[in-house]
């Protein structure tokens, strides 16, 4: 008797018990894979209810004669955007026709809600459009099966090789089961497999229309009823080998309107990284830690703007946090986040970033800073001495004598700062003894490890991102520990409008508030 290897015997036994597919069992490299789908519920997809259900362990889409589609409709993948990934699941069809949408793009106010547009790989229950590459209100047939395809200029592809017969490959499609899909986006090369068969090969060449990034859906389509089940669902991110990918994680709101604006302001450098250094993807989680399993397995750098303190939010992540920086990972953290508890947090952050606000040795108070930036490091190129008013942060917890650790931005706060009674935040006897003294509220450190670290004590004030000096260190930051050389004069970018600085705010505007003050202060400090 031959005895099998155990992994084989085990694979065997799962098949037999109907607890793995056999084209599953076919495939056993799984590293760096993470579940997007449950098993039990549709946590995280958002989709019309009418039309998505979870049954018998598979995300199901189904439509009926009785209440027949007007247009295409999705279920939408809501805890965060794919860009490089291979993505991993199993499909089965009854009836119509259907796909899996990536990179892709909603306008609900404009086209209505559950409705996506972007690269589509499809599926159907007949023979013809089965792998193909779709562009779902985008370019039309990209890719017909068997077909390798470059997308140029024109929009419109063009085959370079018919490299299999499209009967053939339909053939090793099982019409009445369930199949194993694979789709590899990495920069703009597409390749679908459907059971272990390259179904399509795509180079994306139209650099007015093609997409880097975007949303991940499942579609029911138009016509008869129909209904299209999908199980097993893991996604894998890669590297983006052509560019640095940063993550902003943007915190809860916390603070009244206009302070505090987490997902606003991270929102705003993203689109300013993105337009202005080509070499930088930027990419925002909002109102908290990324719900996305995958969202930091591809990243060059992490920048966290949140509240802080017990409450900060790479709290319970230190371990994972941990093991990306050890990898060269980035960290950049902004305001409030530069505060974590004293003990092993604190000790982490000396390590990672060279210093934190600690309880009880810094201290917190709005006034009028006087700041200048150091010379000789990346991070201050094209930085001039600027004067604004924020709630900076001083007196930082740093590594002993500064090792490692480079002052970025200092300033001499005034006295009166330094007088306020002891407690968490307020004072203690070594601040007040300090008058007079310069205090870095800005620093970089350089790890062994090869990562980068900056921490930022300003950011108070959201309408600060219009000072010209003030948003260039910390962009010139976030692109140096994303380990990109800072250009001479740093990242230069327009002054935002104030309807920029008005955009994606968390609270109503009161009443009282007048954007055109805050439109005149950005004027006088830049003109400055």
């Amino acid at each position: 008797m031959h005895w099998l290897p155990w992994k084989t015997t085990v694979l065997c036994f799962l098949i037999l018990a109907g607890m793995l597919s056999p084209g599953l069992a076919a495939d056993e490299s799984e590293e760096g894979f993470r579940p997007v789908f449950d098993g039990k519920s549709l946590e995280g997809w958002e989709g019309d209810p009418e039309l998505w259900r979870v049954e018998d362990g598979a995300i199901t889409g189904q439509t009926t004669a009785e209440k027949p589609l007007k247009h295409n409709s999705f279920l939408i993948w809501r805890q965060g955007e794919v860009d490089d990934f291979e993505l991993r699941l199993e499909y089965r069809m009854a009836g119509g026709n259907s796909g899996i949408q990536y990179r892709s793009w909603q306008e609900p106010e404009s086209v209505g809600k559950w409705v996506i547009g972007g690269y589509q790989a499809d599926i159907e229950a007949g023979v013809k459009y089965s792998g193909i590459l779709y562009g779902e209100r985008f370019r039309g047939i990209l890719a017909l099966r068997g077909q390798k395809t470059v997308i140029g200029e024109d929009h419109k592809p063009k085959v370079v090789e018919q490299f299999a017969d499209a009967e053939k490959l339909q053939a090793a499609i099982n019409q009445d089961g369930w199949n194993q899909y694979r789709i590899i986006a990495k920069g703009f090369h597409f390749i679908h497999e459907i059971n272990g068969r390259k179904m399509v090969e795509v180079t994306d060449e139209d650099t007015a229309q093609r997409r880097r990034s975007g949303l991940l859906a499942l579609q029911v389509h138009v016509g008869p009823p129909m209904k299209v089940q999908f199980r097993n669902l893991r996604l894998k991110r890669l590297p983006m080998e052509d560019k640095k990918k940063v993550a902003l994680i943007a915190g809860r709101p916390s603070h009244g309107y206009g302070s505090h604006e987490h997902n606003a302001g991270c929102l705003l450098l993203a689109k300013l990284l993105n337009e202005n250094v080509p070499a930088v993807h930027a990419t925002v989680y909002r109102s908290g830690w990324p719900k996305d399993p995958t969202a930091l397995d591809n990243v060059d750098a992490i920048v966290l703007f949140s509240d802080g303190g017990g409450g900060n939010p790479i709290l319970p992540y230190m371990e994972e946090v941990d093991r990306l920086l050890k990898k060269g990972v980035g960290l950049a953290t902004l305001h409030y986040a530069v505060e974590v508890p004293k003990g092993e947090p604190g000790n982490r952050f000396l390590d990672w970033t060279g210093g934190y606000f600690e309880g009880f040795w810094s201290v917190n108070p709005h006034f009028e800073a006087d700041v200048k930036p150091a010379e000789g490091h990346p991070v201050t190129r094209g930085v001039k001495p600027f004067v604004l008013e924020d709630e900076w942060y001083y007196h930082m917890r740093f590594r002993e004598n500064m090792d490692g650790v480079v002052p970025i931005l200092t300033t001499i706060p005034p006295d009166s700062t330094r007088e306020r009674p002891d407690g968490h935040h307020s004072g203690n006897p070594t601040v007040r003894s300090r008058k007079g003294m310069p205090e870095h509220v800005a620093w970089a450190r350089q790890r062994p490890d090869g990562g980068r670290g900056f921490g930022f004590t300003g950011g108070h004030w959201h309408w600060n991102w219009g000072n010209d000096q003030f948003r260039k260190a910390v962009l010139n930051a976030i692109v140096w520990i994303a380990g990109l050389d800072v250009p001479e004069g740093g990242i230069s970018t327009k002054t935002p409008t104030i309807d920029e600085l008005l955009a994606d705010l968390d609270e109503p505007r009161p009443e009282k508030f007048d954007p055109k003050q805050i439109e005149e202060k950005v004027k006088r400090w830049n003109q400055e």
